[in-house]
């Protein structure tokens, strides 16, 4: 993996590498710690040592650091919607992992990146921000330097001071689904704070439980058909099963979710798609906000008679 910086205007008395790679650019503790024990830098192309190299303005600082990512690149179709320098945003269909898995090792999302990033001349890991389940669709954001993983999924101060500056509030990113339930909620919106924990029983079920993770979902009825109704959902927090786990807490879970009681009648996965997404990127201050048609298993089920 290489990473170029160039110190423009930051440092008019020279600086530390550390203190700017940490100040300027988003370099979080562990991978500072990466780069001095196993990585290479070069300033203006020399090689300097990491404890006690110092720059200023003008100067290029070249980070090289082996990969150790065990995903083995594999031709996968992917639906790219947004890509630069920084990050790449894809449309996953139902049926796919995120993460290789011991059983599901080259047919997932970041087999197929690595295919694409070596079939692009992109010398880039794989680097995700956040994961849906196999059978959700949607949008899922992929980091392509391990610093903007690191400041997207555990900000530290400086991330953090930068989205102050940048009057950035909440979240750095948000996430958006559409969902289809049986039947119609009492209340046409609210929110569902009830905090989710494993199953005692499951290593995959989770559980509304007072002893689990404070967990929030705000949600919005857009539309009633057949006596279905269209949701819009968005999260506050990002536990596993979220959505699925509150809505079925609360009776109505989602259509074709079998693991939590949904009816499987119309549709054979969760009806549940990823459909916007924005995200702030504190390297360059940048949102990008990007959408995802409704999957036509969805519309199908919501419009089926039942």
């Amino acid at each position: 993996m290489k990473i170029t910086y160039q110190v423009d205007n930051e440092a008019l008395t020279p600086i530390s590498v550390r203190a700017f790679l940490k100040s300027k650019c988003g370099v979080t503790q562990g991978l500072w710690r990466r780069l001095k024990w196993n990585g290479t830098i070069l300033v203006n192309g020399i090689e300097v040592k990491a404890t006690m190299a110092q720059v200023k303005t003008g100067d290029i600082i070249t980070c090289l650091l082996p990969e150790d990512s065990e995903v083995v690149a594999a031709q996968v179709p992917l639906d790219i919607r947004y890509e630069d320098d920084y990050l790449i945003i894809l449309n996953k269909p139902a049926g796919m992992l995120v993460h290789p898995t011991g059983k599901d090792h080259d047919n997932t999302l970041g087999n197929g990146l690595k295919y694409y990033y070596q079939l692009t001349g992109q010398d880039v890991d794989f680097h995700p921000v956040h994961r849906l389940d196999r059978n959700t669709t949607g949008l899922v954001v992929v980091a392509k330097l391990p610093q903007l993983q690191s400041a997207l999924t555990q900000p530290g101060t400086n991330t953090k001071q930068i989205m102050q500056s940048a009057n950035v509030k909440d979240k750095l990113f948000k996430r958006t689904y559409l969902a289809i339930i049986k039947g119609t909620l009492p209340q046409p919106e609210g929110i569902i704070d009830l905090p989710i924990a494993r199953h005692p029983n499951s290593i995959i079920q989770r559980i509304c439980h007072p002893a689990g993770q404070y967990a929030e979902t705000h949600y919005q009825t857009l539309s009633v058909n057949q006596g279905k109704s269209l949701l819009k959902l968005e999260l506050k927090t990002g536990r596993t099963h979220q959505i699925r786990v509150h809505m079925a807490a609360i009776g109505y879970p989602l259509l074709g979710d079998d693991l939590y009681g949904g009816d499987t009648a119309l549709i054979n996965r969760q009806a549940l798609h990823a459909y916007h997404l924005e995200v702030f990127n504190p390297l360059t201050r940048e949102i990008t906000s990007v959408y995802a048609d409704v999957p036509a298993d969805m519309m199908q089920a919501f419009r089926a008679n039942s």
